[in-house]
């Protein structure tokens, strides 16, 4: 997940975190706070579940935010 702010210093820097995340995502997708980046911390096994559903907050400096949905 990419999320930019054109404000300069402390406003610009954004923080990425789950609003919302199932039992079973949060068990096996890691969100980096700084890059935003979403990585498998286990191999996906078809037969626990055929999707999976989150949603990502960005927040920034200033206290300005944004959500994301993510399947």
């Amino acid at each position: 997940v990419t999320a930019t702010d054109a404000d300069e210093g402390l406003n610009g820097n954004v923080k990425y975190s789950y609003q919302t995340a199932s039992v079973k995502a949060s068990k096996i997708i890691h969100l980096d706070a700084e890059t935003g980046a979403i990585t498998l911390m286990h191999n996906l096994d078809f037969e626990e579940g055929n999707s999976y559903e989150l949603e990502v907050q960005v927040r920034d400096g200033g206290d300005l935010s944004d959500i994301a949905k993510v399947v």
